[in-house]
């Protein structure tokens, strides 16, 4: 297919960037699977190599810290919260590896921001959810996976009966698709014992 009418290509003007190609990784999972843990281990040793690094968080996700990345098991390191996947291009500087947790919060902008900078030649590390309490794809994650280069997909352990927990178990009623929080809303489960508590289960 010629690159001028490829969906993927038609305003991305390639004369201006390195010949170097960049790429996307994405990291998904369900909650409490050492999501953000892999990102900050994938972006640390980028930053042992000296290579220019950037992080950034949605604002909404504020449960530990709203300047760091923080994982579950206290692993931390300094990011950028932002309001839209738009803000990242504005506070991108002179990185070539970029770091994104939380992909859920932001909206379908992320795929053609990932996009463009993996064009421009930037390593670029996602971090989500790809489903969301109900078990529905969780947007923009599963556009990312079919645009990215390499895929983690990680594993948590079901708190009801040790099997691989691949499901985000909401722990209340309440239905809404977005709720922040960590373990007084949410849990991992795997695929038998996960439940839908919500009032609406239309």
């Amino acid at each position: 297919m010629n690159e001028a009418t490829h969906p993927a290509s038609t305003d991305i003007d390639r004369s201006h960037y390195p010949h170097r190609s960049g790429w996307i990784e994405v990291i998904c999972g369900p909650m409490f699977s050492g999501k953000t843990e892999e990102l900050i281990r994938r972006l640390r040793r980028a930053q042992i190599a000296k290579q220019e690094v950037a992080i950034f968080k949605p604002q909404i996700d504020d449960r530990f810290s709203a300047d760091h990345l923080v994982s579950h098991s206290d692993s931390s390191l300094p990011s950028t919260s932002v309001r839209s996947a738009r803000e990242i291009m504005e506070k991108l500087g002179n990185a070539t590896v970029l770091g994104i947790d939380e992909a859920q919060f932001f909206g379908n902008e992320l795929v053609e921001i990932c996009r463009k900078l993996a064009a421009q030649g930037c390593r670029v590390i996602v971090a989500g959810l790809d489903q969301d309490y109900r078990c529905d794809p969780f947007e923009p994650v599963p556009q990312l996976l079919a645009e990215a280069e390499y895929i983690t997909k990680t594993l948590a352990i079901c708190v009801k009966c040790g099997a691989p927990g691949s499901r985000t178990q909401r722990l209340s009623t309440e239905s809404e698709r977005v709720i922040v929080g960590a373990q007084d809303r949410y849990e991992a489960r795997c695929r038998y014992c996960h439940e839908i508590l919500a009032d609406d289960q239309s």
